[in-house]
């Protein structure tokens, strides 16, 4: 049990700074060097030419958490040496258990560095055995999401590859990876401030994301966003957070937390561990909360957020449907709707370049059998977040305006009224509120309407009840 023992000053302090500047600092990945550009002394192949008729050697730089190449993938003839460095703090390995030829590396600790020289043809794909997940057992060799590459060696010198296709569709973990916009908790209905006790857990989920695409999720609770947490203003609040993960250590850092790093700095809880912290809800307020361990944006693109509700002293006046949505920018290594397991591309993260722009963590997450529902004259309350990493949200409901907008998530400032589209930053959430005055569907989306037309933000208010003529009608 880790149960929040905080380290010393300086520990503290540069967690802190780790938090901040994320990748940066602590990211790690496998980055490759230009072809025949020696390894830095003691981390590879002497500097020099090498020798007449031989293959360049190729040096991989371990760091960001990632395996990253250029070209994509590494192509070599065969001969060729490659010696992967690693350049972070904590170790790696080079596993790979395909028929074509193993790669059994030892732990290659921070500074370290391994070799092995490809003597036949063939696709080796590799991974690093504590920073890589299994999608299917089944496959040729396995496959695996996370930490890994592939070396590509042919019979001659080296030539830019084409796009390497990508796994089948995994065997999921969960039939529905989004939270239902329904799951919204109930008013607190308290006068005076009590000790609340939260309890999350962090696990690696593989869920469907589009129709024939399935990708590794990181979550809370095992879905996109993680729960709705609601207390009231003036609350303590003791969040315990497990991490069921046997690989990756996760965290939680709450906007709506007066502390350094949102919780953060005491809540590094390592794999197969639990941690608990205690804070004060001070500020009224729809906050995000997220995981917060380097490298960060690692962590939130692969789904790792939610919203917690403060309500300010005497709650907020009752409506008749409350909803609870979240936008998050995913980064694949696939096109959107190419069939088969996506993995997350550190190169598309870094541009801010996404994949696919979703509402609770799917396509579709919010259509169909899962759409809002409400009757005519219902007055609907929706809680938006944005997790991000990334994308700022326009955020607007086809067919509707919004009677009240709690711009940023204030809620002791007065209103806005009668507002088309509210503009939700990264990290950032909003409360709107709407009267239905007229039957039909209506569309949940991002005005930057590209992301809704190609990238997946969309969703459905389906609205029944009688017509209402004099507000709206055809002919």
């Amino acid at each position: 049990m880790a149960d929040g023992v905080a380290a010393g000053e300086a520990g503290k302090a540069w967690l802190l700074v780790g938090l901040m500047l994320g990748a940066a600092i602590m990211g790690g990945g496998f980055a490759i060097g230009s072809w025949g550009t020696p390894a830095p002394a003691g981390e590879g192949p002497p500097a020099g030419e090498p020798p007449a008729g031989e293959p360049e050697p190729v040096n991989i730089t371990v760091m960001m958490m990632n395996f990253r190449y250029d070209p994509d993938p590494v192509e070599v003839p065969v001969g060729s040496t490659v010696t992967w460095v690693n350049r972070d703090a904590v170790y790696h390995t080079v596993t790979s258990d395909q028929s074509t030829g193993p790669l059994n590396s030892p732990d290659i600790q921070a500074a370290g560095s391994w070799s092995h020289t490809f003597t036949a043809k063939g696709d080796f794909y590799y991974h690093c055995t504590p920073h890589a997940t299994l999608v299917d057992s089944h496959s040729a060799g396995r496959a695996f999401s996370g930490m890994v590459g592939l070396v590509r060696v042919t019979g001659g010198n080296a030539t830019a590859p084409g796009k390497v296709p990508l796994p089948p569709p995994a065997p999921v973990g969960t039939a529905e990876i989004g939270r239902d916009a329904s799951d919204v908790p109930p008013p607190v209905n308290r006068t005076a401030p009590a000790t609340v006790e939260v309890s999350l857990y962090a696990q690696t989920v593989i869920a469907a994301m589009d129709t024939d695409v399935t990708y590794a999720y990181w979550t809370f609770n095992g879905t996109v966003p993680g729960p709705m947490l609601r207390v009231l203003e003036g609350d303590t609040v003791v969040l315990t957070l497990e991490n069921r993960d046997t690989a990756m250590t996760h965290s939680i850092d709450l906007h709506a937390v007066m502390g350094p790093g949102g919780g953060a700095t005491v809540m590094q809880v390592a794999p197969g561990l639990t941690s608990t912290f205690t804070f004060q809800a001070m500020r009224a307020g729809l906050y995000v909360y997220h995981c917060a361990t380097p490298p960060v944006d690692w962590h939130i693109a692969n789904g790792m957020y939610g919203l917690i509700l403060v309500e300010p002293a005497g709650g907020l006046p009752p409506v008749d449907k409350e909803f609870y949505v979240v936008q998050g920018d995913f980064y694949t290594d696939g096109e959107v709707g190419e069939a088969g397991h996506h993995s997350m591309d550190p190169d598309s993260l870094h541009l801010e370049e996404p994949t696919y722009v979703l509402f609770n963590g799917r396509k579709g997450s919010l259509t169909g059998a899962r759409a809002l529902a409400a009757d005519v004259n219902d007055t609907v309350r929706i809680y938006f977040g944005v997790g991000g990493p990334n994308l700022v949200s326009s955020f607007h409901v086809i067919g509707q305006i919004f009677d009240r907008v709690y711009p940023e998530g204030d809620l002791v400032s007065p209103p806005h009224e009668n507002i088309q589209t509210t503009l939700v930053p990264a990290g950032g959430a909003v409360v709107v509120e709407f009267v239905t005055l007229v039957p039909g569907t209506y569309v949940l989306v991002d005005h930057s309407i590209s992301r809704t037309i190609y990238r997946g933000s969309l969703g459905l208010l389906v609205v029944e009840g009688p017509e209402n003529p004099d507000v709206f009608h055809t002919g």
